[in-house]
């Protein structure tokens, strides 16, 4: 079974780059573009990996973050930051990996693949 994998970014460019990048590779994705729909999307879906913008309209990543995270169901799902924002490596606590944009595709994979313990 292909490991799933929520993608989390505002901006339609960049969640669609980035869904292809993984299902290239042979992950399941599912997307949202705020942290609201996010929180929807990860109780419905049950991702192993999400991969999160910081800074997003309505709620941002870091708000998502912070309610994700408290879930006993969640709180060992590994999370990669994917955003320009100044501080992000603050945002997020003990992020498994964390992106400028644009993003290089191969080191992105291989952070996917060592956040999901593939590597």
């Amino acid at each position: 079974m292909s490991k799933k994998v929520l993608v989390v970014d505002d901006e339609a460019d960049v969640r669609r780059f980035l869904i292809a990048v993984l299902n290239k590779h042979g992950y399941e994705t599912v997307a949202a573009e705020d942290g609201t729909q996010a929180l929807e999307v990860a109780r419905q879906e049950k991702p192993d990996l999400v991969i999160l913008d910081l800074q997003m309209p309505h709620e941002t990543g870091t708000g998502f973050y912070r309610k994700f995270s408290r879930s006993k169901d969640y709180e060992a799902t590994p999370i990669i930051v994917v955003s320009g924002l100044a501080g992000r490596d603050l945002a997020v606590k003990k992020p498994v990996a964390v992106f400028d944009k644009p993003i290089d595709p191969d080191e992105f994979i291989a952070a996917v693949r060592k956040a999901l313990g593939e590597e």
